[in-house]
């Protein structure tokens, strides 16, 4: 099993992509157009982390906000 170099610059992805999706919604971005802005493999990583937390959805090749996290955004928080 291969560890990870670094968890943080992981996060940084996951942020940077929460922050491109956040960005385009109500439109939907894929995971080529989301590929196309990060290293080999750091896009489709964070995405299924994502995923995972329940903050995207991602169906095929489309991926979206979650419905909490669309909800979330809308409330427009300081």
């Amino acid at each position: 099993m291969q560890k990870k170099a670094n968890p943080r610059s992981d996060r940084g992805v996951q942020r940077a992509v929460l922050a491109l999706v956040l960005e385009a919604h109500p439109e939907s971005l894929t995971i080529p157009d989301l590929a196309a802005e990060f290293e080999a493999g750091e896009a489709e990583e964070a995405i299924r982390d994502l995923v995972g937390a329940g903050l995207l959805t991602c169906s095929g090749l489309t991926v979206n906000l979650s419905p909490a996290l669309a909800y979330f955004d809308g409330l427009a928080l300081p």
